[in-house]
């Protein structure tokens, strides 16, 4: 017999379109995790994922209560809230997909709902997995501008929010998690151009330590770029998180000169698939009942930005 311990955590995945797959596919991969069902209104959808990974498909999502220890919630950010509120009710922990919630009052509902029921409550920004975030970090001092660029081409998906809430509060969020002090000023502008929502968009965030960011996404762009640049005194850090490649640029004493020199490093990084790691630490708080490396108090938080920053942008496009 196995101890608690050792045995394997069952699992399910509520909504599996695009993303939601990769979820699926995962925890049929992951040693000590029993992919127990996919949930999706599309029953067609359902049976194709739980086919390709051995598991039950389902319509329902009470057909999960009583049966599974945790979930991944991947479906429309509408529906975050209804679906992880039912789950929570039920004793499952979650891994919820970014943005946290629609609003900040259903965040906090969430968050005070997982504290009552004692439940796990993990947001997804993958961001914070990349294996280039947690190189770029051992770089970090103190840094003092921050610049970052998330763009791409047009797809449907993700298309029923913001690019703001869509992109850009990935970066959003590590640079929260990247400067320990109070936001103390956010400028905003974006516009629609393919969709009813902002489809681009470009923030400057400044902190009480004197630290700014500026921060443009855009989901109409020729080509895909994801990039965060982090200028520090005497250091230079550029990360690009598809290639995970991190670039670190020092300023040094020339010997016998007055002019300093610049040394370049290309950081090593042992690459690896960034939902792997999320959904590996998720099953590992789970598992050891320990506090999320991305809270549902740091996903708040991110969401809290984001959304002032599409009141301010929408607020200046209607001339107020």
């Amino acid at each position: 017999m196995n101890s608690s311990a050792e045995k394997k955590i069952k699992v399910a995945v509520v909504g599996v379109g695009y993303l939601g797959e990769h979820h699926a596919r995962i925890y049929s991969e992951l040693p000590d995790v029993e992919l127990v069902g996919v949930v999706d209104l599309n029953l067609d959808r359902a049976r194709k994922v739980a086919a390709d990974r051995g598991c039950e498909a389902l319509t329902d999502l009470s057909a999960l209560f009583g049966k599974v220890d945790a979930a991944s919630v991947v479906v429309p950010t509408p529906a975050h809230f209804k679906v992880s509120k039912a789950l929570l009710e039920n004793g499952i922990d979650l891994l919820l997909e970014k943005p946290m919630t629609a609003t900040l009052d259903e965040a906090d509902e969430l968050l005070a709902l997982a504290e009552k029921r004692e439940r796990m409550l993990q947001v997804g920004h993958v961001e914070r997995f990349n294996a280039g975030v947690r190189k770029l970090k051992d770089g970090l001092v103190q840094a003092r501008f921050i610049e970052c660029h998330r763009m791409g081409p047009f797809v449907e998906r993700g298309t029923d929010v913001h690019v703001i809430l869509d992109l850009m509060i990935h970066d959003i969020d590590i640079i929260l998690s990247l400067v320990p002090s109070e936001l103390v000023e956010i400028r905003a502008t974006g516009v629609p151009v393919l969709t009813p929502q902002i489809d681009i968009a470009n923030v400057r965030l400044a902190f009480a330590n004197g630290c700014v960011a500026n921060v443009t996404a855009s989901r109409v762009s020729r080509e895909r770029l994801r990039k965060i640049r982090i200028f520090q005194p005497e250091t230079y850090l550029s990360l690009d998180y598809l290639l995970q490649e991190l670039v670190i640029c020092r300023r040094v004493a020339a010997l016998g000169s007055s002019r300093p020199e610049v040394t370049i490093d290309k950081i090593q990084i042992e690459k690896e698939e960034p939902l792997k790691a999320e959904l590996s630490a998720f099953i590992q708080a789970v598992r050891t009942r320990s506090v999320p490396k991305v809270s549902g108090e740091d996903g708040r938080r991110a969401l809290a930005v984001a959304l002032q920053v599409v009141d301010l942008i929408q607020k200046g496009n209607a001339g107020e």
